[in-house]
């Protein structure tokens, strides 16, 4: 083979890496801005951006497919090794974390909508807090997704005990509310279920993170995943006073 042809093959196949670090990329603004739009409906009761959340899904969904279309080509055609391997198949683990992350978000705006025609006797400020920590680190690994950044990827491993720990926090108030008067139960259930969404969509964010760090570092996070979620094991008892 000459040269010349070669040094196109190689080329080429740069291109097609870069085409799908791009589409990780779009994938990961996609599901943030959805992430966002979820957060924006409970947080603000705008039904328009519930809407909006919902519908993105279906890009969501579309942008997966394309990526394990080109993914399965990729493997097909070039016959990648070492890190250009690891970062192909790491991508179809990223790309089902993110849409997973999608659904999450979908589900938070449903429940959006129905909160919105409820009058809620108290604030959402822990639930604030929460959807904060857990949208900065959604940025977090996705710029460490499009920047191959391991030490972002760490980073985002190591905070998702905060959401943890806000999660618990949440829990136990919202059985609170539910104990005290009946009438909390509807939309405090409802709360339950947005609060265990963000949960999981931050846990998703740290699979993101952990499957980065292995396609940049070609090893796996060492150590136990920091973890603080301890609602399995809550104990919430009534106010007798």
């Amino acid at each position: 083979m000459a040269p010349e042809m070669a040094e196109h093959i190689v080329k080429s196949f740069e291109v097609e890496l870069n085409r799908l670090r791009a589409l990780l990329t779009e994938m990961g603004g996609l599901v943030e801005s959805q992430v966002a739009m979820a957060c924006e409906a409970i947080l603000s009761r705008d039904n328009a951006a519930a809407t909006a959340a919902v519908e993105t899904d279906v890009k969501v969904d579309a942008l997966e497919r394309d990526v394990e279309e080109f993914v399965i080509r990729l493997l097909a055609l070039r016959q990648p090794m070492a890190q250009d391997l690891r970062l192909i198949v790491a991508s179809l683990k990223i790309t089902g974390d993110l849409e997973r992350i999608g659904d999450y978000a979908a589900n938070v705006a449903k429940r959006s909508l129905v909160l919105n025609q409820i009058n809620l006797p108290f604030a959402l400020a822990g639930l604030a807090h929460m959807s904060r920590l857990v949208q900065e680190n959604l940025k977090s690994v996705i710029d460490a997704v499009g920047e191959s950044d391991a030490d972002k990827a760490v980073d985002v491993w190591r905070s998702d005990e905060g959401v943890d720990e806000i999660y618990n926090a949440l829990f136990r108030e919202l059985i609170t509310y539910m104990m005290e008067d009946p009438r909390n139960i509807t939309p405090c259930t409802h709360l339950l279920f947005i609060a265990k969404n963000l949960e999981r969509i931050g846990d998703h964010a740290t699979n993101v993170a952990e499957t980065v760090y292995y396609a940049v570092k070609g090893e796996p996070l060492s150590g136990n995943r920091p973890k603080g979620d301890t609602s399995a094991y809550a104990v919430v008892r009534p106010n007798r006073e």
